[in-house]
């Protein structure tokens, strides 16, 4: 049996996020369904309010229960030393002599995280960096912004990553081309009717700046679903087919939510909507189908990149009009899934969907089935991060793991 570690970022201490829940469970699904012994990785972060991170890791176990990660994690804080010091790992839930067996027996460690300590790294016979965020992390890392450790493997979901038409580095590395996957039995056709809006689920944070240099000149641009949003704010003037976005609001953003309601979309809180795993497959699944926009660094890097979310959508028979993102060899365009580059071909796709409705569902689901079955993608990584020799065959892994983590 092939033991798989999957490290991710920011759920533990996130549990109103149940779209984000998602993004690694689809993996994890898949590597349960191919047979493998499959843990959770996570670094937890401090809080100040000890009782609210108490709570918020209960929520979590309770989730791992629900889909079938009883006794599978490895939750672990660092404990900072003196300034310069790395400092020490202190797992919770699991002794560091357990979270280091594991780590060791691990065939293969998935990394979601792209700060993790490197320390966490050495112990595993093989790892794997997995970009989602494609365009992003290489702008990134080419730009000094962030200091990724080396792997032994690098995977994108970026169709175009280390092609002509991608308009960033590859950072000269031999990046592995997967695609995002979709637990397929979890996300089943709904045949019910829908209600009657095209809905997402999405943040509407303003913290989000992409630090770019032009002439020798420094600054920042806002790179938000947000401002993405805002672009396209004039659309339901332009269809008579209901919006919806369920977003994780803050208290300072009344007035724009307001805004944005004035322009005739339905606005609600991701956290009454969709705060959990469940709640959010529910909300996808009664929805009619997707209207959504991307970051501006995605069709500005031209990454051909299509979100886990839409995928739910497809999956469930929900069909998609989703802003462009770049050239695709293989994303169908005007038939269960649309991308559009105008307010114009936005209004169009609706209405395309609408004039033949139940054909769009089902070609919906059929785009899922074929190209992002989840067991057909987490056999694609297996078979490409697996089939070189272990790194314990060639370099020498320290004898314990107080060596490589200071455990």
């Amino acid at each position: 049996m092939i033991t798989a570690v999957i490290s991710v970022y920011k759920v533990a201490n996130f549990p109103e996020g149940g779209g984000h829940f998602w993004v690694y469970m689809q993996y994890v699904q898949g590597l349960l369904r191919l047979g493998c012994d499959v843990y959770w990785l996570e670094q937890i972060m401090p809080t100040p309010d000890p009782e609210g991170e108490t709570r918020k890791l209960a929520t979590f176990i309770e989730r791992m229960k629900r889909f079938g990660l009883e006794g599978k994690t490895l939750l672990y804080a660092i404990d900072r030393g003196r300034e310069g010091d790395a400092g020490s790992f202190r797992f919770f839930g699991c002794t560091s002599p357990e979270a280091e067996a594991v780590l060791r027996r691990a065939d293969l460690l998935l990394n979601f995280h792209y700060a993790i300590d490197p320390r966490l790294l050495t112990s595993a016979r093989r790892t794997a960096l997995v970009d989602i965020d494609p365009g992003l992390l290489q702008f990134w890392m080419s730009t000094g912004q962030l200091a990724v450790p080396p792997h032994d493997h690098y995977l994108t979901t970026g169709e175009t990553v280390g092609t002509p038409d991608a308009r960033f580095s590859d950072c000269g590395l031999p990046w592995i081309h997967i695609r995002p996957p979709v637990c397929l039995d979890l996300w089943p056709f709904m045949a019910d009717p829908p209600s009657e809006a095209f809905t997402t689920v999405s943040s509407w944070m303003t913290s989000d700046f992409l630090k770019v240099t032009e002439n020798g000149k420094t600054f920042l641009r806002e790179n938000t679903k947000r401002i993405a949003f805002l672009r396209f704010l004039d659309l339901p003037r332009h269809t008579r087919q209901p919006l919806e976005l369920a977003l994780y609001l803050v208290d300072r953003d009344a007035k724009e939510r307001a805004r944005v309601e004035g322009h005739g979309w339905r606005v609600r809180h991701s956290r009454e909507v969709a705060g959990s795993p469940e709640a959010y497959r529910s909300y996808i699944q009664r929805s009619r189908g997707e209207f959504s926009c991307a970051k501006p660094s995605c069709s500005g890097f031209q990454n051909a990149w299509i979100s886990d979310r839409t995928l739910c959508y497809l999956a469930s028979g929900r069909p998609a009009v989703v802003q462009h993102t770049g050239p695709s060899a293989f994303l169908p365009d005007g038939e269960g899934l649309f991308r559009f580059t105008t307010l114009e071909e936005a209004a169009d796709g609706l209405e395309r969907v609408n004039a033949d409705y139940e054909r769009h569902c089902r070609a919906g689901r059929e785009i899922a089935e074929a190209f992002f079955d989840a067991e057909q993608v987490v056999a694609r990584i297996l078979n490409e991060t697996l089939r070189s020799n272990p790194r314990s065959m060639n370099d020498p892994v320290p004898r314990s793991q107080n060596e490589a983590t200071g455990v």
